[in-house]
């Protein structure tokens, strides 16, 4: 357990070491300032000690020391103006950093397969994306540069205290290294305090998320005030994990201040009993220039330590949020763009023990670059030994199918709800994991690139996402650009205009989330006007009529037929009259493809 605790901080901490370098020129001015601010405090304080040293032991004029107290004074103006420029870049720094990673993660979530097993709760990623990449801009911004401070400083101000003074010079290098000791022991509870923190924002804010989406099932089964009551005790419970982390961040400052009152109350007894000749341990006598020196640097060798301190609480913050995202978005983070998610396409479940198929005939032709399909045209399709497994991969929906789709033929799979007929067309698609071959215009479907596959093909599955929005800006959804027109031809011909016109607004009526108001049958048309702003060589549809009417039916199919024609058109449907409409049938049956016979067709339309 150990080992695997181990493990996981370095795989953390080479996870912030690698986002690092994103920080640029800011990350490395903010470093740079504090230390060269802490060089000139050397300065500072030497010019003090003998200024006052003058003033007290010779009696020097004010003339006489005028010019080191305006030294003095442009130090501190200096040693200031740093103190905002390393805040500032910090700020930027740590701004650069959470811009990119967040760019990162978001890439990373639409490269994904929306019907992954491992996607996450929308509540859950939009926690770790917004929040816990949030919580790492304490450790760039401030503790990054308190730790190099820490480490460089105190060892800097020891070597140059020691040869003037071995005692004082010992004991600082021998209380300073003592600090981050005790702040580890401390810092081990405050890990698995912060760990357990930001675990439970991230479930508190997935289960809010899915609460608010869910509210008005659980307003209409009387469970609102139920669920009310657990996200307030779960929020009570995450108020308690977050004083918990601060009661130990206090603990590990009052180390500090602890230890570093002892070393500034040491140098002070020292000095005093020193000059009242009560300790007799330098082989010179000690200078009152020399005592102020080391009097004010005193406090100077903890403060490096003491700002680490202050912030040492953002290094535990940072860690828990990595592996926050790293569990809710099932990616490690990136050391440089590093992702471990598989792609949606052949090999998802290796079968190494599978014997190797012989391609099927479709599939024979070379692969050269002339009809990989980045041209328009129909696309024809080629599956050879496919197997479909439940997400689980517990069950096998299909086993070692074959099936071969000319270009701009249409095909019906039939088959009763739930044998898989869906599943099958994500996986053309490239949005189900499988097992086997599925080609597109002679061209493994894994090697599409996703632009050109997403123009190439278009699907819509049995419940079509509607957003807040009117009815011209869902269906231009398929095509952002497409002119009011476009639109509107676009809505004819899925029978829109059929309803929309009788509402006062006509397509730019409001909708509500999700299709609020409308019916199953509505929705379907709506998101089969989206096909109609597209140019795609393969269509995929599932049961694009099943809310419908007969006769509406076979007039949206008229229409449908008429589009397809010179495209390749794939619908998913347990209608007979659909699939008479088409020119091949194929079923599920088990875990079996079988090609059908077609019934006679009964529509009038389009053949």
């Amino acid at each position: 357990m150990r080992s695997t605790l181990a493990a996981t901080e370095t795989d953390r901490h080479n996870a912030l070491s690698g986002l690092r370098h994103h920080g640029g020129t800011w990350l490395w001015l903010a470093i740079g300032a504090p230390l060269l601010a802490g060089a000139l405090l050397v300065w500072q304080a030497w010019t003090l000690a003998a200024v006052l040293g003058g003033a007290i032991e010779t009696g020097a004029s004010l003339d006489t020391l005028t010019p080191a107290i305006a030294l003095i004074l442009a130090l501190l103006l200096v040693r200031a103006a740093l103190a905002a420029i390393g805040d500032r870049a910090g700020t930027e720094a740590a701004e650069a950093i959470k811009r990119h990673l967040r760019t990162a993660l978001f890439s990373h979530l639409l490269a994904r397969s929306p019907r992954a097993a491992e996607q996450p709760q929308s509540g859950a990623a939009s926690a770790a994306i917004v929040d816990q990449v949030e919580a790492l801009d304490g450790f760039f911004a401030r503790y990054l540069p308190a730790m190099i401070g820490a480490t460089v400083l105190p060892v800097a101000f020891g070597a140059i205290i020691l040869p003037l003074d071995w005692l004082a010079g010992l004991l600082f290098l021998v209380t300073a290294p003592l600090i981050p000791v005790f702040m580890a022991l401390a810092g081990w509870g405050a890990q698995i305090a912060t760990n357990r923190q930001a675990r439970a924002l991230s479930l508190l804010t997935g289960r809010f998320s899915d609460r608010l989406r869910g509210l008005v099932t659980l307003k209409l089964f009387g469970r609102a005030e139920a669920e009310t009551s657990g996200i307030i005790a779960a929020s009570d419970e995450l108020r308690g994990r977050i004083m918990l982390v601060l009661r130990i961040a206090f603990l590990s400052s009052a180390v500090l201040e602890f230890f570093a009152a002892l070393g500034v109350a040491g140098i002070a007894l020292y000095v005093g009993l020193t000059f009242i000749d009560y300790l007799h341990l330098r082989t010179t006598p000690l200078t009152l220039e020399l005592g102020l020196f080391l009097l004010l640097m005193a406090p100077e060798v903890y403060n490096p330590l003491r700002l680490l301190a202050a912030h040492y609480h953002d290094r535990a913050a940072a860690k828990s949020a990595i592996g926050e995202i790293e569990a809710q978005l099932s990616s490690p983070l990136p050391s440089g763009e590093r992702s471990t998610a598989k792609p949606a396409g052949e090999g998802a479940f290796p079968s190494p023990n599978a014997p190797q198929r012989p391609p099927h005939p479709a599939l024979r032709a070379d692969l050269s670059p002339k009809g990989r399909g980045e041209e328009r045209g129909p696309l024809g399709l080629a599956v050879t030994g496919l197997t479909l497994r439940t997400p689980d991969a517990a069950r096998i929906i299909l086993a070692n199918a074959d099936l071969a789709v000319a270009p701009g033929e249409h095909i019906a799979l039939l088959g009763p709800s739930g044998i898989g007929k869906s599943t099958l067309l994500e996986a053309m698609a490239r949005l189900r994991l499988h097992e086997g071959m599925i080609a597109l215009d002679r061209r493994p479907l894994a090697d599409w690139p996703e632009p050109g596959l997403r123009t190439r093909v278009t699907m819509l599955g049995q419940k079509p996402r509607i957003f807040a929005g009117s009815m011209a800006h869902n269906i231009a959804l398929a095509r952002p650009g497409a002119t009011a027109a476009e639109i509107r031809r676009a809505a004819e011909r899925a029978h829109v205009d059929a309803f929309a016109d009788a509402l006062p607004n006509g397509l730019d009526t409001l909708l509500g989330e999700g299709g609020l108001g409308l019916s199953g049958g509505q929705v379907q048309r709506i998101a089969l006007a989206r096909i109609y702003l597209r140019d795609a060589g393969l269509i995929l549809l599932d049961e694009p009529t099943a809310h419908l009417d007969p006769e509406l039916e076979q007039a949206v199919l008229d229409d449908l037929k008429l589009y397809a024609r010179g495209r390749t058109l794939i619908i998913a449907t347990h209608s007979l009259a659909v699939a008479a409409r088409m020119d091949r049938a194929w079923r599920i049956a088990g875990e079996t493809l079988l090609p059908t016979p077609l019934p006679a067709s009964k529509g009038k339309g389009v053949a």
